[in-house]
């Protein structure tokens, strides 16, 4: 059986954790400074929330423009780079006096060069492992995003009872440095998995090809549609229970960390593609529960097993990564990540419209009918050679040329 040991003694494995968790702890505890100085500064609850998450938003033009550099450049110095960006950024916000309309200029610059992040690390982390090893190693990758959440905002909460939320952006500043001397010293230099230069025009073209395969189309949105809905209900802790909200976030999170646990160490391979539809219901029908408005100690256990469905991503990118030439999987890699970032926006959004109209409780009700009805449908979608395991193409299997995989 495969186990956790085995993937630390891959070499480049345990820096490569590292220096994502120090990215991770420094996008936390920097946004829950800027979110809190942007607050104070204006009162505006809309306002801080978008100095807290505003740079997703900025994902989707670079997803449109930049996503071709995570094939066509070095993984090594596309991450090193990025972080000494968000470095540079992080001490510019952290100046007096600095206008706010500034302030949103610097996240939009972040926002573009954040996406290709997710791509290129997604893309590297399978050059890392072993195919047989990708879903185990991105169920670490995910379990430690986690961990890193919940110890980056407490740590940053407790940071900002002490320290002004400038000096905590310096800190936040400094850990992303860490991280560019953990990738620049622990990683190997590596060429590009993908000829030609970046440019829009071949974003475009590669987002096209990528999107031109029924099969890939399917799983995109089985990655990005029951998610994001998901987390629109998520969203709404707050207003349905203000002093437990803390609660049922901790509970996501544990039921998130079992899940990929349980789904990347446990579950035998052959099996693994069978759960993805059942796991993504497991996501949603816990949620129907909240039509009958439960107390907090039903809310948490509803939340802790919903959220162990969030694991149906490890196996649907395995899938996603089958269906992709080796040269594509940064690019694929971070269409989806950028696609699964605004559809949760977009769930986010429309749960609290629900919300205005109705009541919490009834918002989250209906967004999880909403993620049930999107997973049954894509089920439905889905022919059978569809679920049946893919040979992975080979790396120019006329991909670079810009037309579609046979049968596509």
């Amino acid at each position: 059986m495969r186990s956790y040991r085995s993937l630390f003694h891959t070499p480049e494995f345990t820096p490569f954790l590292l220096s994502f968790a120090a990215f991770a702890a420094a996008q936390t505890i920097g946004g829950l400074a800027l979110g809190t100085l942007v607050f104070r500064a204006t009162g505006s609850p809309f306002l801080s929330a978008m100095g807290m998450f505003g740079p997703q938003v900025a994902q989707l033009a670079g997803a449109t423009f930049l996503l071709s550099a995570a094939d066509r450049l070095p993984p090594r110095a596309i991450l090193s780079g990025l972080a000494l960006a968000f470095a540079v950024c992080t001490a510019v916000l952290a100046l007096p006096g600095l206008p706010l309309w500034a302030v949103f200029a610097v996240l939009l610059a972040q926002g573009l060069v954040a996406s290709l992040g997710g791509g290129v690390r997604g893309g590297l982390l399978n050059e890392i492992l072993s195919k047989d090893n990708y879903v185990l190693g991105r169920s670490v990758y995910s379990m430690l995003w986690g961990l890193t959440q919940m110890a980056g905002f407490a740590t940053g909460g407790v940071l900002l009872t002490l320290l002004s939320p400038r000096t905590c952006l310096l800190l936040a500043a400094a850990l992303y440095l860490a991280s560019a001397l953990v990738t620049g010293v622990g990683l190997t230099a590596r060429p590009p998995r993908a000829s030609g230069r970046p440019s829009v025009s071949a974003t475009r073209r590669t987002n096209a090809l990528l999107w031109s395969s029924r099969p890939r189309r399917l799983a995109y949105l089985g990655l990005w549609v029951p998610n994001g809905m998901i987390v629109g209900s998520d969203s709404l802790y707050v207003s349905y229970t203000p002093e437990a909200a803390g609660t049922l976030y901790a509970c996501g999170a544990l039921g998130m960390f079992l899940g990929d646990m349980a789904v990347g160490r446990l579950l035998p391979p052959a099996l693994r593609p069978r759960l993805a539809t059942p796991l993504r219901l497991l996501l949603a029908v816990p949620y129907l529960l909240f039509v009958l408005r439960p107390g907090v100690a039903v809310s948490a256990v509803a939340v802790t097993v919903a959220s162990a469905g969030f694991a149906a991503s490890l196996i649907l990118q395995e899938r996603l990564l089958s269906l992709t030439p080796d040269d594509l999987t940064g690019q694929a890699l971070g269409l989806h990540a950028t696609g699964m970032a605004a559809l949760q926006g977009i769930g986010a959004a429309l749960a609290g419209a629900l919300a205005q109209l109705t009541s919490p409780a009834t918002a989250m009700t209906l967004m999880a009918a909403g993620s049930v009805t999107a997973t049954l449908t894509l089920a439905a979608l889905g022919s059978p050679e569809e679920r049946r395991p893919t040979v992975r193409p080979s790396g120019s299997s006329g991909c670079a040329s810009g037309r579609p995989e046979a049968g596509s």
